[in-house]
């Protein structure tokens, strides 16, 4: 049986559909906004027509694991919480540095069914249960795109929420009104790929640019707590003047939206391009302060980037939580939000009680 067939076994129908006339269906998970006809599919692959209804992934898990809820990364999202994240399969991009293209492409490479044997089938209630267990405070869909999966994503986030876990997407964004709503008050945390300024590049990667800023606009008018990374990667969207582009946008939602900006590794069918390094990365985060972001992040270089990995009061520059990686080595926001030094509140959404400190590899 192929991994085609064994997905297809494992779904639901979804109300995140419009029906039209000749039995096909606009699915309104993702930008795309695909209109698929009966026995086809969405360009995700993993959303199709059958007998007119839309069909979609549910039941499974490809990884579920418990991470430092930094990996993801939030910084102002319960600060040194543990993240219980699951992921499915698919993605509605096609990123060529995609760093888990091993789940995001699976149905588009060839050489990725055996990803079947690691499919597990298990309930919401199952993942909650583990989550709780294992001392989460936030649910966390993430390792493919979870927009895709978002029928999924709902039923479990709806059940962490009476178990008292807050609920995150790790995202790129290429979102639907439809889709945000749909979630509703089941999602706290947005974390958004904010890949590059250039319509051009987001065609090469399967997507486009004005939805991606419209659904951060739009969850931010939502009231979800939004987290913005980018990707550096040299010669596709390091120039000066694209990364002025990038901070003023996201300064013209909120200056209160943090930045990180994250380091590019030669990676699945972009090997040609070199590493980021450190200056680059530094560059980069200088030009988001430049432009009036209060917080912006450098990240995948730890203990190379100084005082960009840290956490420091915008008003009074007090150190208020110190990183390397994914660990939280100083903490000292007050559990109202509020900076020790000089009282000034510190957007995000922050423990009652100060995080545990504890080392992660990175």
């Amino acid at each position: 049986m192929s991994l085609e067939d064994i997905l297809d076994r494992m779904v639901t129908a979804s109300e995140l559909a419009e029906t039209l006339d000749d039995q096909s269906v606009r699915c309104l998970a993702c930008a795309h906004q695909c209109k698929i006809k009966p026995g086809q599919r969405g360009i995700c692959k993993i959303r199709f027509n059958q007998d007119g209804r839309l069909m979609v992934p549910w039941g499974y898990v490809s990884s579920l694991q418990v991470d430092p809820i930094e990996k993801k990364p939030f910084y102002h999202f319960l600060a040194g919480a543990n993240a219980l994240t699951f992921g499915m399969l698919g993605c509605n991009l096609k990123c060529g540095y995609c760093q888990n293209w091993l789940t995001s492409q699976a149905l588009r490479e060839e050489g990725t069914g055996y990803l079947a044997e690691y499919l597990r089938k298990i309930t919401p209630e199952a993942i909650v249960e583990y989550g709780v267990e294992y001392g989460a405070e936030v649910v966390a869909s993430s390792y493919n795109e979870p927009l895709i999966t978002s029928e999924w994503a709902r039923d479990i986030f709806e059940l962490a929420g009476r178990s008292g876990l807050r609920q995150v997407y790790i995202s790129n964004g290429y979102a639907t009104k439809e889709v945000l709503d749909f979630l509703g008050s089941n999602l706290q945390g947005y974390k958004v790929d904010l890949k590059t300024m250039q319509p051009d590049h987001y065609r090469e990667l399967g997507g486009g640019l004005q939805p991606v800023l419209d659904s951060i606009l739009y969850a931010h008018q939502l009231g979800l707590w939004v987290e913005i990374v980018t990707l550096l990667v040299p010669g596709f969207n390091d120039s000066e003047s694209e990364l002025q582009e990038m901070a003023a946008y996201i300064h013209s939602v909120s200056s209160e939206i943090p930045w990180h900006i994250t380091a590019f590794r030669p990676e699945y069918k972009m090997l040609n391009k070199p590493r980021t390094t450190h200056q680059q990365i530094i560059k980069a985060v200088e030009i988001g302060y430049k432009e009036g972001l209060q917080y912006v992040y450098g990240g995948n270089m730890p203990g190379s980037l100084g005082k960009y990995e840290h956490t420091s009061c915008h008003h009074c520059q007090a150190m208020l939580i110190k990183r390397r990686g994914f660990s939280i080595q100083e903490y000292h926001i007050t559990p109202e939000g509020f900076c020790p030094e000089c009282g000034t509140k510190i957007p995000g959404i922050w423990s009652a009680s100060p995080p545990k400190i504890r080392i992660f590899p990175f």
